[in-house]
């Protein structure tokens, strides 16, 4: 069996992303089935190193994984060449930068987003990998979504003819943290730590945007902070200083109109947490993280309004499901594949850190249109 030894920085893993889905259910995932199979008798086998500021959960996340290696510090890993390959999966306002110090360092970069906390920087990180040669990716797990690849199919095949408008609807009620615990972090609703909704999940709608339907051209957006008061970790009182929610509109290609919601104050009645629904002049769909609902043109009902009758069944009731007609692994595990295939064999690999600056340019252009109170233009970004 050959063998390509891939080592791994992989820093901030023991927060809940990066240890449940990069680590478990991605690198270890890969390391337990004896690695990835790339050729018939070759294979890459990821070697992690496990970065963190907390030693007993970095003990306890090595247990867990079965990876060995383990630090606090990341000075020795950076200038050791058996690490090649560096991933930051820290809260948004350490990344950039620690990834220009493992640019420096001359490693491949893989990371979580939003890659910096302004575009100017995130387009700095973009062009020193370009410059210096060296692979560079952004994580953009929801493509891999099991609904959002049903709706991709559907997409490719012509289902929905012209489509007309794309809507996004994501979120679900965060405990203030009184009597129950809060769901998120405190930072995230602190301005001082890049907290804020906008920053959090713009990178996330514009991945969906301009890779399933069409590229983002205008954004118009209004922001709240519903629940000024939470408590943190240690039991204190804050002041919550950031949006908890966000309600946007867009203009994409070829006309098409997109309304968007992220709340972390809202209760969810709808098919799930993230759901995408596309209207199209033959069809539309809806997705969420798994199932994916579609009505054709000829199965389109003729809704008549009457106020004084209720409605015979349920609407919902008049869309069909669509079903699995592929494999749908760990949406983690499986970009993680895509980039461990770049950096070993240079396969193709578009989700680059150019493309994780787009998400921080919408995040900038929706606050910017809050602040202005009009719809503000999406640039081409200038490589």
């Amino acid at each position: 069996m050959k063998e390509h030894r891939l080592g791994i920085i992989m820093n901030g893993v023991t927060g809940r992303m990066g240890s449940n889905q990069h680590l478990m259910r991605a690198i270890a995932a890969i390391r337990n089935e004896g690695g990835l199979a790339i050729r018939p008798g070759e294979v890459i086998l990821p070697d992690p190193v496990l970065i963190g500021r907390n030693p007993d959960k970095l003990a306890a996340l090595s247990r867990l994984s079965g990876v060995e290696t383990v630090a606090t510090e990341i000075a020795a890993y950076l200038d050791n060449d058996a690490y090649p390959v560096y991933f930051d999966a820290q809260v948004t306002g350490l990344r950039s930068e620690a990834l220009e110090q493992a640019i420096r360092a001359g490693k491949h970069i893989y990371c979580e987003k939003p890659t910096a906390t302004d575009t100017e920087t995130a387009m700095r990180l973009y062009r020193a990998c370009r410059d210096n040669g060296l692979k560079h990716g952004v994580v953009q797990d929801k493509l891999w979504l099991p609904g959002l690849i049903k709706l991709k199919r559907l997409v490719e095949n012509g289902f929905f003819g012209d489509i007309l408008s794309v809507q996004i609807e994501f979120g679900y009620w965060i405990f203030e943290g009184h009597t129950i615990p809060a769901q998120r972090p405190s930072w995230n609703y602190r301005g001082e730590t890049h907290g804020g909704i906008i920053l959090d999940m713009m990178p996330h709608i514009r991945c969906v945007l301009d890779n399933l339907i069409a590229p983002v051209r205008q954004v118009f957006c209004h922001k709240a902070t519903h629940i000024p008061e939470r408590i943190d970790e240690n039991g204190q009182r804050y002041r919550c200083d950031v949006e908890d929610a966000a309600y946007l509109l867009f203009q994409l290609e070829n006309d098409i109109s997109g309304r968007v919601t992220c709340s972390w104050t809202e209760r969810v009645r709808r098919e799930d947490l993230l759901t995408v629904k596309v209207d199209g002049t033959r069809g539309s769909a809806q997705a969420g993280l798994h199932e994916c609902y579609l009505q054709h043109y000829g199965q389109t009902p003729r809704p008549v309004w009457d106020p004084e009758r209720a409605s015979a069944g349920s609407y919902r009731d008049q869309w069909g499901r669509v079903p699995d007609q592929e494999d749908y692994p760990n949406p983690f595990r499986a970009q993680w594949t895509h980039f461990l295939r770049h950096v070993v064999l240079n396969e193709p690999f578009p989700w680059n850190l150019r493309e994780g600056a787009k998400g921080v340019q919408l995040a900038e252009a929706a606050m910017l249109s809050c602040k202005l109170g009009k719809w503000v233009a999406v640039e081409e970004l200038e490589v």
